[in-house]
This record gives C-alpha cells, structure tokens and sequence, in this order.
C-alpha cells in the first residue's frame, strides 16, 4: 500500500479540527510531522484534500468523498488491534441524544449498558435534533438518538419507538379543569416552548398547523426542565414529550391539559453514518435500543 493509517490518522483529525496545529496536538506529533505526513499523502496520489482558506483546511470534494472510507477502515485497524492484543472490552462509544431522550432516557440506557458490559466507555452528549444529526454526519458522534423526522443523504434513519406531546400547565390555571381545549381556547394562551431546531419544537409547530402564525409564544427555551419550571411559576402553557413530565403530572406540580382536536404524536429515531464502521459496542448498543423499545 502507498499510504499509511498514520497518514490517514493526521487527514482525519485534520478533517475533525480544520487546522493541522489541533490535529497535530491530538495526535500528539509536531506540527511539522503533522503537515508532511498530510502533504506526503496528497503527493503520493496527486491529489488535494483540503481547500486552504485563511487558516483553516476545509476539506475538498474529494476529500468529503475519502473519509467516510478513511473513517471506517481506522475504526477496523484499532478493533484488529484490540484483538491482536487480547482486548476483549466493548471500547469507547460516542453516543448522542436530543434533550428529552438524553434526560429521560439514555442515561438508564447507559446504566444498563455498562452493567451488562463492565468494560463498556459510553459518552453522552446531549443537544437538540440539528447539532446530533450534524455531529453524527460528521463523524464525531458513532450514533445518534433523535426526535422527530430528519432527512440527511448521508445518515441512515431507524424508527425506535413512538412518544407523543402533551399541553401542560400549573394547578391553578384557569383552563386546568377544562374538559377539552378548543381552537380558541390555543389562541389565547402564552406559550413557553422549545427552539426552532429540536424535534419537539417540530412536532408542536406540525400540530398547532393553521394557528402557529397566531400563537402567542411569549418565551423559547433550550431546556425541558427551565419549560416546566417557567409553566409551574404560571407564566404561560408547556408542550413537551410525555416522557419528560409523569413524575411532575404524579407529583401534581403541573397538570395536562386535553387538546382532542390537534395530533402531538411523534416517533423517536436511531441516526448512524452510511459509511460508519459498527464496532462491537456499536452493534451492542444498537440491540439494547431495539430491546428497550
């Protein structure tokens, strides 16, 4: 072979960081080392992986094309590598989750993991549906777990399992007794919800269709929690994933409130890369999804 998994270690992180300095740092070589190996590398096949734009390297056509191919073949070198060495644990697993599944969901996902697999490095990061799915195609998260739709020509989508929204407010609101909620009744309510860009956000815009121009959204909030507490102090009414609100509806610090006429249904999402190479841990982490649905 003409190239090296040393060079293909360099153009991946150089790839990740857009700048050989980080990437050498990562690496632990010098900046010097860093850069020959990555120009050794274009040389070799007379090629260019990068566009050079001030200071950073962003990757070229091409290079967009190779690391997918790049990223799959290091991921097998260090799982060969584990083997050769008689490594038998499960590895790092870089997981992602959008806010409701990373709060109410994941981490007891990942107790049951690790209890099954002791050897087992699981990293949650936790962050609405657009910057999951952008860290998953991007190769710096191994999978995701979303809520909502999301089309990318580049990641692979599997239905998990279904959840659905619910209307919400303090005990004693007006319409807390009501027996249903009509149009008019939306219309004349504060709302406290999340951001464009989080799945929840989607399903609530896609249900609330023919008066979203007209709801009166007093506050946009990032987090599930900050919704709660914000409806709980009465400022306004909450629509977030039933899975996030049975222990405040069982302590009866907030209450749902009945919207027969509008559909809050949604389905929850396993995102990975096309191109991903599924590790032993990733294959695991996988069915224990599919089990706990």
């Amino acid at each position: 072979m003409h190239y090296s998994l040393r060079q293909l270690e360099v153009f991946l992180a150089t790839a990740h960081h857009e700048n050989v300095t980080r990437a050498a740092n990562e690496l632990a070589m010098s900046q010097s080392a860093a850069s020959g190996s990555l120009k050794e590398l274009e040389e070799q096949f007379d090629i260019q992986l990068f566009d050079r734009v001030g200071k950073r390297l962003q990757l070229s056509e091409l290079g967009r094309r190779m690391r997918p191919q790049a990223e799959a073949l290091m991921a097998q070198a260090r799982a060969f590598e584990a083997a050769l060495e008689g490594d038998d644990s499960m590895g790092r697993l870089n997981i992602g989750a959008t806010m409701t599944i990373g709060n109410y969901l994941a981490v007891s996902m990942i107790a049951e993991f690790r209890k099954r697999y002791s050897g087992a490095d699981v990293t949650l990061n936790v962050a609405n549906t657009e910057t999951i799915a952008a860290g998953v195609a991007g190769f710096k998260l191994d999978m995701g777990m979303i809520e909502g739709e999301f089309r990318h020509p580049e990641l692979e989508t599997l239905h998990w399992r279904a959840d659905e929204l619910v209307v919400f407010a303090a005990p004693g609101h007006p319409l807390a007794n009501n027996t249903a909620l009509s149009d008019r009744d939306l219309l004349s309510l504060p709302w406290i919800v999340r951001e464009h860009g989080s799945g929840t956000r989607q399903t609530f815009d896609r249900a609330m269709h023919g008066l979203l121009p007209d709801l009166d959204i007093t506050m946009e909030l990032q987090h599930t929690e900050a919704i709660k507490r914000a409806v709980e102090a009465g400022l306004g009414v909450g629509c977030l994933s039933q899975i996030s609100l049975s222990e405040a509806f069982r302590r009866g610090s907030l209450v749902p409130l009945k919207v027969p006429g509008r559909d809050f249904r949604r389905e929850l999402y396993l995102i990975t890369h096309r191109k991903k190479f599924h590790s032993v841990a990733l294959r695991s982490w996988l069915e224990l999804c599919r089990h706990s649905a």
